[in-house]
């Protein structure tokens, strides 16, 4: 594969003397984090003013800007410019200071639950993005709990204080009962919506003045304290004297920042500010790079692996087929767990048991990418490939490393494929193998009839599907509703024999996934309790862990 090279619009969107992505430092230098939110809680906003601050691009793309302005970095899927969400989680890799950042931007529409569950076992820490006024929504407490299961420290930045929303205390107070997390205010805001003034950071007693800005964003004030008399040339009386109770009162009342605690996932630095009119985002940026930790340990089969080990390792988060249609590639994002990765590396593919030689690695900056020759632990490096790596596939020099932890979660809709055009099949059938490597769908072939099934979690995916078969592969297809209306792989409590009968009763509810892992297909609740009930020795599994 060629290298890729900057093209008129990636030039336009950097900074002009930006250096090529090195190595640097060592793996105590590396930050790698996720962005985590209910859809429209502002996440892609923040993403992109993250990448401003870092340096990495010179003009925030705005997700309902018109043009080539709503061309976000990190949004760069057809569909995704289209309907202005994030359907695909993509690396934003950049430096600053003497660190490196890999951002991994996440899907906030629940429909792509799937790819965030996995991107998120690839960080060391993450930012919560909140609304401010509706708190705490459906789709932020389902990744929570997913950062919860990993003890993955979170940043919460509670997003759109220059609107009206709810009292700051409330959201405090449902961080802590909701989510059953220690909140630990820093950055509070100053005034809300028509009276929003700005923010104040207690740790530096520094205003950040929304009204006062200049090239580089909101102007900064500092001040001996919350009593001090200069405030008042920067925020009006009655606002002013709201704030000083206020915050007076959520420094005594919540719990003060403790680095130990937020690492270990216990406490949760808060942040008051506005995404859109970059109040704040310096301090989120700060937290990550100051307070959150460089790469974590990671679990495998034979224990856990630390970052400092000699051999290089890693596993597969994320296979991503297209996403430079021109030569139909394949890229793994691979997140290095141990070692130092150089260009040319031969790697042991656990799961086959062959060895693959990395000749051209590459760094990511959302569809752009640079050839690697060095890496670091928490650093993610994309790997091309045909089709040899799949989603918890494990590349290690050690080859008695195996990585754990990754799901694949059982299909909530089920489709028929029939193919629109017949000339078109091995195409469509292509598509669906790829596309199914990626963890986008799960292909699910019936022990009885012709016509594949399709599964995924959310309706939405099934319209990215049919898109991205049209707009990559050039075929059409149809899906068809199917009499089932969920899915379980089924595996025997007691060996063969058991398996064997339950296959035999049941062979026109039954198909097989992509590893020719048997799997049921239920028309109903009822009927997946009653199987269940008929079957004792038989078990019926949610969730499978991709271990490779």
């Amino acid at each position: 594969m060629a290298e890729d090279t900057l093209t008129a619009e990636n030039m336009e969107q950097r900074p002009a003397a930006r250096p090529p992505i090195e190595v640097g430092g060592d793996w105590r230098s590396r930050r790698t984090f996720a962005i985590i939110s209910h859809p429209d809680a502002g996440k892609t906003t923040l993403t992109e003013k993250l990448l401003l601050r870092g340096g990495a691009i010179r003009m925030a793309g705005a997700v309902r800007a018109r043009g080539e302005r709503r061309r976000t970095r990190s949004d760069w899927m057809a569909i995704e410019r289209e309907r202005g969400i994030s359907v695909s989680s993509t690396v934003m890799r950049f430096e600053r200071d003497g660190l490196v950042f890999n951002l991994l931007d996440t899907p906030g529409h629940e429909d792509f639950s799937e790819d965030t569950y996995r991107t998120l076992s690839a960080v060391d820490s993450a930012i919560m993005v909140i609304d401010a006024a509706k708190g705490i929504e459906s789709q932020t407490r389902k990744l929570f709990e997913v950062c919860r299961l990993r003890d993955i420290p979170i940043v919460t930045f509670v997003n759109k204080i220059d609107r009206e929303g709810r009292h700051p205390f409330e959201l405090l107070d449902e961080i802590e009962s909701s989510l059953a997390l220690d909140a630990a205010p820093i950055v509070w805001p100053v005034g809300m919506g028509a009276d929003f003034h700005g923010a104040f950071d207690f740790r530096d007693n520094t205003l950040i003045a929304s009204r006062e800005t200049n090239g580089d964003g909101a102007v900064t004030h500092r001040f001996k304290g919350l009593e001090d008399p200069a405030l008042e040339k920067h925020v009006s009386g009655p606002v002013l004297s709201e704030f000083r109770e206020q915050a007076a009162l959520a420094r005594e009342g919540y719990s003060a920042f403790d680095v130990e605690q937020f690492r270990a996932g216990h406490l949760t630095p808060v942040v008051f500010g506005s995404a859109l009119r970059d109040t704040s985002v310096e301090e989120v940026l700060g937290l990550i790079a100051g307070q959150a930790p460089p790469p974590r340990p990671q679990p495998s089969t034979n224990g856990t692996v630390a970052p400092d080990a000699n051999a290089v390792s890693g596993f597969v988060f994320k296979v991503q087929a297209n996403m430079d249609p021109n030569h139909r590639d394949r890229i793994a994002f691979l997140r290095l767990c141990s070692g130092h990765f150089r260009r040319g590396m031969k790697l042991k593919h656990v799961r086959t048991g062959k060895t693959v030689a990395v000749q051209s690695p590459v760094l990511f900056f959302g569809q752009d990418r640079h050839i690697a020759d060095e890496a670091l632990a928490g650093d993610v490096i994309g790997v091309p490939n045909h089709g040899t790596l799949r989603v918890g596939d494990t590349l290690s020099e050690d080859s008695a490393i195996r990585f754990t932890g990754l799901p694949s979660f059982a299909p909530e809709v089920l489709r028929r494929v029939l193919h629109g055009d017949a000339s078109k099949v091995k195409a469509v059938r292509q598509a669906l193998e790829d596309l199914a490597e990626e963890g986008l769908v799960q292909v699910l072939r019936p022990l009885t009839g012709g016509h594949w099934i399709v599964g995924v979690v959310g309706v939405l995916q099934l319209d990215v599907l049919t898109s991205r078969i049209a707009g990559e592969y050039n075929a059409e297809i149809v899906l068809e509703p199917v009499p089932y209306q969920t899915a379980r792989w089924v595996a025997s409590k007691s060996g063969e024999v058991a398996l064997d009968a339950f296959k035999a009763e049941n062979r026109g509810s039954l198909a097989e996934d992509r590893d020719g892992r048997l799997v049921f297909l239920a028309r109903n609740p009822w009927d997946l309790d009653n199987t269940m009930k008929r079957y004792p020795e038989i078990v019926f599994r949610d969730t499978c862990e991709l271990v490779g």
